[in-house]
């Protein structure tokens, strides 16, 4: 017997949006404690196959907290995070270039090849991807405080310019770019730098259809105690109220910066969704009800997402 009057209505529904975003480039963002499991690295990974089976250009960019952080106190090296930015002291570089470049990077380029996705792992300091400098000191409330202190984020790299042109040829051959959070400088200097902010610049230099952020948690939420706070639209103006109320917080806040960044950098939309809950970036993708939270510019940009029946 069927499982619904009409069996066949969710597969209608997804294929609006697989004719929609076919040829279009996604940039998914994996946070550390998305990968930290084997099975949900598993599950992930077979997400992912499925929109490059979809013709869906798809650029991975991935993070690795979790694991830097066992690694540098396995090392004995001081772990330091203010307003949910890491501290970079050289020995946490060296430890970083380890798990970056080494374990975390490896583990998901595996998982991907295992899942049919034909995955090219690099850094931003391959071929002149991200180019930074080193952070100059900067002013910041950490979370529960009031007043802004003066913060040495250590070899932290900002930003000055990013070349897609290798991930444009990669994409074009019908390969998935996986990008570890490592920058380079004009002089050769290493730089670790967050992936977030890696992932919306790349997003806005790809001209990117969407950005795609997997969380421990659902999506933006009003209240982190309860996942049915879940906020499921958002503009650039609710976010900057969320933000007044002091709704966002620790590692969401350099999310919520990069969703900015982005959106004000020409990408359409950028999505908040859980990377451990089973298939929800497809739920996200290709459903009408979403399964995260979709951050546009405004209300009218909002209303443009809808998909016509």
């Amino acid at each position: 017997m069927p499982l619904s009057p009409n069996p066949y209505a969710a597969l209608k529904e997804a294929s609006q949006y697989v004719r929609l975003f076919r040829g279009k480039t996604f940039v998914v963002k994996v946070g550390g404690e998305v990968l930290t499991e084997p099975k949900i690295r598993r599950a992930l990974c077979e997400q992912i196959a499925l929109l490059w089976s979809f013709s869906i250009r798809v650029v991975v960019v991935h993070g690795g907290g979790s694991e830097l952080d066992a690694v540098c106190q396995a090392m004995n090296i001081p772990v330091q995070k203010v307003a949910g930015r890491r501290v970079t002291s050289p020995e946490v570089l060296d430890a970083a270039k380890m798990v970056f470049a080494g374990q975390v990077h490896m583990d998901l380029l595996a998982e991907l090849q295992a899942a049919g996705v034909p995955a090219v792992g690099l850094t931003g300091v391959d071929a002149g991807l991200v180019k930074a400098h080193r952070r100059p000191p900067v002013s910041v409330i950490p979370d529960g405080a009031t007043e802004p202190q003066l913060v040495d984020y250590g070899l932290v790299g900002d930003i000055d310019a990013v070349d897609p042109h290798v991930l444009s040829h990669l994409l074009e051959g019908g390969f998935v770019p996986v990008v570890a959070p490592l920058s380079g400088g004009e002089d050769g200097t290493i730089y670790n730098t967050n992936a977030d902010t890696i992932a919306a610049s790349l997003a806005s230099a790809l001209q990117a259809e969407k950005l795609f952020f997997l969380l421990s948690v659902p999506g933006l939420l009003k209240d982190v105690t309860r996942s049915t706070s879940l906020v499921p639209h958002a503009t650039l103006e609710e976010l900057a109220e969320f933000e007044a109320k002091g709704v966002i917080k620790g590692g969401m806040r350099p999310k919520i910066t990069a969703v900015r960044a982005a959106i004000e950098g020409g990408v359409p939309s950028a999505h908040l969704v859980s990377g451990l809950a089973p298939d929800a970036l497809l739920a996200e993708i290709f459903t009408n009800e979403g399964s995260g939270t979709m951050i546009v510019a405004g209300t009218a940009a909002l209303a443009s997402t809808v998909v016509p029946g």
